[in-house]
């Protein structure tokens, strides 16, 4: 089981190639825990929209984003637009999601305020 409080107190680790990505299971029991977050069409990664009053909060947002990723070594797909930010968590060498896409999602969370 995850738990939200856990995460946000966990780090990233490697994942070799061959360990298997989260069940479609694990990742409906994930994401009830991290609001806001969904899992894509597919199921192979993890997605949240977060919107901003203007641009110079959006793109601080985005410098504390890349701040986590790095210090986590694990790093999203963002898309940046004026006032929002699309994240996307995946993790590349397993095909799938991962805990450590719930980890930076819930370190996101608790970065904007959720």
């Amino acid at each position: 089981m995850i738990i939200m409080a856990d995460l946000t107190n966990k780090t990233c680790r490697s994942y070799d190639k061959h360990e298997p990505p989260l069940h479609s299971d694990a990742v409906k029991s994930g994401l009830a825990r991290i609001p806001g977050w969904s899992a894509g069409d597919e199921g192979t990664e993890i997605s949240r929209t977060f919107e901003f009053k203007n641009y110079y909060e959006t793109m601080a947002f985005v410098n504390a984003l890349a701040w986590i990723a790095h210090q986590e070594d694990h790093h999203p797909d963002i898309e940046v637009g004026y006032k929002r930010c699309l994240v996307r968590y995946a993790t590349h060498s397993i095909g799938g999601v991962s805990e450590n896409d719930f980890i930076c999602a819930a370190k996101l969370n608790r970065l904007f305020g959720d």
